[in-house]
């Protein structure tokens, strides 16, 4: 049996070294980016920004993971259903976060109309609830006392989701998580991760 020389020992320790370093530290942690949302009006849509606020005059934020990207909002979609912002992940673009907002809310009402009221103006939400295994809803107040609503739905053909909605500004904001069930499965700590980071400021 051939034994190493010192030199080659230290050569060979250097290339397991230099490989380790190009891989990344093991088990490294999905890093996020904030996203702050500007919650602006229809005309500033469609590729002239509005959607992308900075952290002063944002109106909501969330986290985004590194790697995701976004989606320029249309004037059609600012129009119909308040659609705000949009991220997902380029690797499977059915796995994404967007957010929506609509004006004349003082406050928020029951959790079940809430809920219906996202299903009429949102087919996704109604496919996701038509034929969902378990459907969670719930109730949370923030360190200001501000109150979010919680929905969760587990549909065995569309995939998972995950809601919030809350009022401040005399609008109501609402934050969607929606991924494939094989998606959740492998992300569901990020997912989770994006989906409780998101509030009003």
């Amino acid at each position: 049996m051939h034994s190493l020389t010192r030199r080659e020992a230290l050569g060979a320790a250097a290339a397991v070294l230099g490989l380790s370093q190009l891989a990344g530290p093991v088990g490294a942690a999905e890093e996020f980016n904030t996203f702050y949302g500007k919650a602006a009006s229809a005309s500033s849509y469609g590729g002239y920004g509005g959607n992308a606020g900075t952290n002063t005059e944002a109106e909501y934020v969330y986290d985004v993971p590194a790697g995701w990207k976004e989606r320029v909002i249309s004037k059609v979609e600012k129009g119909t259903n308040g659609t705000d912002s949009e991220w997902y992940n380029p690797a499977n673009k059915k796995e994404k976060i967007y957010t929506t907002y609509l004006g004349g809310f003082r406050k928020l009402g029951p959790k079940e109309n809430i809920i219906n009221d996202l299903a009429l103006s949102d087919v996704k939400i109604q496919d996701a609830l038509g034929s969902a295994d378990n459907f969670d809803q719930r109730e949370r107040k923030d360190d200001a006392g501000q109150l979010y609503y919680d929905y969760e739905i587990d549909n065995p053909g569309s995939g998972h989701t995950l809601i919030t909605v809350t009022v401040a500004r005399n609008k109501l904001y609402a934050v969607f998580v929606m991924a494939p069930n094989a998606a959740w499965n492998k992300d569901e700590k990020m997912l989770r991760r994006m989906w409780s980071s998101f509030r009003t400021i």
